[in-house]
């Protein structure tokens, strides 16, 4: 069983971006860019535990496996499809994931071209994620429960030689949150209430 919908691993479309940004737009992104890093490394500097954040998520089922999620005053809803016995209402935990990892990696990106003076139009990414149902339905034990491989489509456009743009690929693949949650083990507590 495949869980892939080949047109939704296509890359985006025209249709399907933004328009092309302006230079008013452009130097908006880069000033804030630069005042949010500005702000935290004095905002470390004067206090280091400010650099520890704590992000808390709530959810509660609804429907038949849905999950509505609160993240400060946002809201969305998380499902599955019909052959996982959703009602295919929205992306389900796994696409979620890989719009965090995708996301994330945009945000590392535009901070990164902007800390290193890289000139970066644009950032295009898709992801594709292998995962194998036979543990989560119980038939076979011995494999894992999430994703066995994941693969990014990273497309960078600009002015740049392509030497800076593997010098920007570097430094977000060193210093982005959900990669790294992706690539390395987190200890993570569940209490039963």
């Amino acid at each position: 069983m495949t869980l892939i919908d080949d047109s939704a691993t296509a890359p985006a479309t025209s249709d399907e971006t933004a328009p092309d940004e302006t230079a008013a737009e452009a130097a908006d992104r880069a000033a804030r860019l630069s005042a949010a890093g500005s702000a935290w490394h004095e905002r470390i500097a004067a206090a280091p535990a400010t650099a520890e954040l704590t992000y808390r998520v709530s959810g509660r089922g609804t429907g038949a496996v849905a999950t509505r999620i609160i993240a400060g005053k946002h809201r969305f809803t998380v499902d599955e499809p019909a052959a996982l016995a959703g009602d295919d209402a929205a992306a389900s935990p796994v696409e979620y994931a890989l719009g965090a990892l995708i996301s994330c990696q945009v945000v590392v990106y535009r901070l990164y071209a902007q800390a290193l003076g890289i000139v970066l139009d644009e950032v295009e990414i898709n992801a594709e994620g292998d995962l194998d149902v036979r543990k989560l339905f119980g038939i076979d034990e011995s494999g894992r429960a999430g994703f066995s491989a994941v693969r990014l489509d990273v497309r960078l456009s600009g002015p740049e030689p392509k030497e800076r743009y593997a010098e920007l690929q570097a430094a977000v693949d060193a210093h982005c949150p959900v990669l790294d949650l992706f690539q390395n083990p987190v200890p993570v507590q569940v209490t039963l209430g």
